[in-house]
């Protein structure tokens, strides 16, 4: 199988469905900004944590299917789709990660470890996206529990961040004003 097909060269590209929109549609806005944001978390990995990459990895097969899901302006049945059971996960595993946290008392500056400062930015870049998935959904249908799980996985990111700092001894920086 060829990697490369020609039909975007004139900025159209194909939904899942085979529709074909332009590269600059909020659809492809949307889902481009997952994709960049799955591989910031590819990036992060390995933390040298095992129970943060494991984390991490079913973030990054769910992104894919938040991909799937705005790619797809009409899911069948059996379509990949983001749902309410993706959100409790990730739920849980800010809960879990939060446990071995001091509270937070104070705004903190992204950064600290290699892996922990790439996390953060997988926040920032999550963010992104689930603006352009908000702004998608005014004038499309959109799935909400995908957004709800953009929403969520950007807190996801931001505790991951400071477990990994945390763990790796880096203490957090809070802002001067």
């Amino acid at each position: 199988m060829k990697i490369y097909t020609g039909r975007g060269d004139e900025g159209m590209t194909d939904l899942r469905d085979m529709s074909r929109v332009s590269k600059t549609s909020a659809r492809i806005e949307a889902y481009g900004t997952v994709d960049e944001a799955n591989a910031l978390v590819g990036t992060a990995r390995p933390t040298g944590y095992d129970d943060i990459d494991e984390t991490l990895e079913r973030i990054q097969n769910h992104l894919h299917i938040v991909q799937a899901d705005f790619a797809n302006p009409a899911p069948d049945d059996d379509d990949p789709v983001v749902t309410e059971a993706h959100v409790e996960e990730l739920e849980d595993a800010i809960d879990e990660a939060d446990a071995e946290l001091d509270p937070l008392t104070s705004f903190i500056l992204p950064g600290g470890s290699e892996a922990g400062a790439t996390l953060h930015h997988a926040r920032a870049v999550v963010r992104r996206a689930e603006r352009r998935a908000v702004d998608l959904a005014a004038d499309e249908p959109v799935n909400a529990e995908a957004i709800r799980y953009l929403n969520r996985l950007s807190d996801a990111l931001f505790v991951l961040g400071r477990l990994v700092n945390a763990r790796d001894g880096v203490p957090e920086e809070s802002p001067s004003y």
